[in-house]
């Protein structure tokens, strides 16, 4: 799709900060986090919902996830993590993405109004490498 940023982001032609690659799937930092860390997963292909997504993906699609919810823990010492994915209402951009946040015991998350974080200069490249690094990527 021309004008979706999560397409543009999985063909290479928009800048993000990779922390998966997969032949279908792609996973990167969001670029305005819940807490840093928190990563996006993707398919490469255009698909808006989960439910659009086609049954060869949804095998691979929680692998992903499974194995970015591991990372969170090995590289980022999180007590655990929060997973989420947005159909259609609160779904900023129009493609499924599925939300892995690290999370502690007392860190402030509370119910669905979060307050968002910036990454400091160079901050976001160390997150993602040391979620590069636990994933094997």
């Amino acid at each position: 799709m021309d004008d979706c940023v999560f397409c543009a982001i999985a063909s290479g032609e928009a800048a993000a900060d990779l922390v998966l690659e997969g032949e279908d799937l792609v996973a990167f930092l969001d670029r305005r986090p819940l807490f840093r860390g928190h990563v996006l997963l993707v398919p490469r292909r255009h698909v808006v919902t989960l439910p659009d997504l086609p049954a060869g993906l949804r095998d691979d699609f929680l692998a992903a996830a499974q194995r970015l919810c591991s990372a969170m823990v090995t590289a980022l010492g999180a007590q655990g993590s929060f997973v989420a994915v947005n159909n259609t209402v609160s779904q900023s951009v129009p493609h499924l993405h599925l939300h892995v946040v690290p999370r502690t015991k007392g860190d402030g998350l509370r119910g669905f109004f979060w307050p968002r974080r910036t990454y400091a200069p160079g901050e976001s490249a160390e997150y993602a490498a040391r979620l590069r690094d636990a994933l094997g990527a």
